[in-house]
């Protein structure tokens, strides 16, 4: 470098300024270049022409289907009548308060040997072989 002429005040302030500008060109194709990027992404993740076109075709099909399906739940002949409705919600109901009914008299009888018994409530279980509604994963329904 001591073989290059030293450059003067001016001419590095000159070189200072077209580093800057140059520098903010760059900055700006960077920008350009990020926009041009998420364009392009977005172009290529979108749908064209003719798979938008399959699509829809796909979809006026299983509007049909729909449709058709519609029709027919409408002209069917076997709906349920309010009456015949009522009469399963009362069974319902009965069948319901029986199982409680039954299950917080097995759980007291059961609480009651329990009392004396002297090992764990699920060895007891285990011992006699009794299987709980929770061992099945079943719930008692909610009522309506």
């Amino acid at each position: 470098q001591e073989q290059l002429p030293a450059a003067s005040d001016a001419e590095l302030r000159g070189l200072d300024r077209e580093i800057a500008a140059r520098s903010g060109q760059v900055q700006a194709l960077q920008q350009s270049c990020r926009h041009m990027e998420a364009e392009l992404k977005d172009l290529n993740s979108s749908m064209t022409t003719p798979e938008i076109a399959r699509e829809i075709e796909a979809l006026r099909k299983d509007c049909a289907s729909y449709t058709e399906k519609l029709e027919r739940i409408k002209s069917a002949t076997n709906h349920v009548t309010p009456e015949e409705k009522e009469k399963v919600c009362r069974e319902q109901q009965l069948y319901r308060r029986e199982w409680r009914r039954r299950k917080r008299m097995a759980t007291e009888l059961l609480d009651a040997i329990l009392e004396g018994y002297p090992k764990s409530k699920k060895q007891f279980f285990e011992e006699v072989g009794i299987e709980t509604d929770e061992d099945h994963g079943v719930v008692l329904p909610a009522t309506t």
